[in-house]
């Protein structure tokens, strides 16, 4: 049984592994109640996921394995600090009356969100009531497992969209494309806000067909708010040395500002607010 622990403020960019060794695996995740689930950790001044000044919580615990993934000490629950959901409320109403002044609200990263569905429906919930903003980062492919009631209880969805080509998005993620494009289509039903996240990836992602099958994809759709392209960076790659898995693009250089303004370009010409 893992061990119940404050969390402490942190970045997306410290490495945390084997914290909870007693942790179920992120695929045998059981949290009906929501009580208590596993966190990464939290940052409480971004401007970047999110309007305004933003806590975001990085939860463990992600189904997609993908190559370039800067956080993958968020991929298993065991890497995670349990803590309750009353906890993270009461950390986050600390700084609740400036993320109001300051327009902002609550961003739930990871990992990934849907894992421990209960357990982030729970602190949404009570961003709301505090009068928060709220969002979630998600690849989408969990999206089947959101009720109404889940969605309900965020403002934006920052959907991170990898690839529109089914055999590029299994290379690099590991998982299948459709529970992504099928989510994304849920929420444009639903006209909620959504800031499409495209990773670029010199030699994995960046194929002029590839981006232009996104382009016509998201083009459409009127609840896209921003489609944010995101160039890859090596930040993450000291993790996967500690962790002694293989990074696959240690010697890939990040793209270029012509392959960086090509790419918003597509996109700008198929009609997407690009940046």
């Amino acid at each position: 049984m893992s061990t119940v622990q404050a969390l402490e403020p942190g970045s997306r960019h410290d490495l945390r592994v084997g914290i909870s060794p007693d942790a179920p695996d992120e695929d045998k995740v059981k949290d009906e109640e929501g009580s208590f689930g596993y966190c990464h950790s939290y940052e409480t001044s971004s401007r970047y996921d999110g309007p305004g000044l933003r806590v975001v919580l990085f939860v463990s615990g992600c189904l997609l394995r993908c190559t370039y993934c800067h956080n993958p000490d968020t991929w298993h629950l065991k890497d995670g600090t349990y803590v309750s959901v009353d906890h993270v409320l009461r950390r986050l109403g600390d700084f609740a009356s400036a993320l109001l002044s300051l327009g902002g609200g609550l961003t739930i990263s990871g990992g990934e969100p849907m894992v421990q569905l209960a357990f982030t429906r729970r602190i949404l919930s009570g961003a709301k009531t505090m009068g928060l903003h709220t969002a979630i980062e998600t690849s989408g492919f969990l999206g089947d497992r959101a009720d109404e009631a889940y969605l309900s209880a965020i403002d934006l969805v920052l959907l991170d969209i990898k690839s529109s080509d089914p055999g590029t998005y299994r290379r690099v993620t590991g998982r299948d494309l459709a529970p992504t494009l099928r989510f994304a289509e849920r929420l444009s039903s639903l006209s909620k806000p959504v800031w499409v996240r495209f990773t670029l990836v010199p030699g994995a992602t960046d194929d002029e067909t590839n981006v232009e099958g996104i382009a016509r994809f998201v083009a459409p759709m009127k609840n896209v708010e921003w489609v944010e392209v995101q160039p890859l960076h090596q930040m993450g790659a000291f993790k996967w040395k500690a962790m002694g898995l293989e990074y696959k693009h240690l010697n890939t250089p990040p793209p270029s500002r012509e392959l960086v303004n090509r790419v918003i370009g597509q996109f700008r010409d198929a009609g997407c607010r690009a940046r």
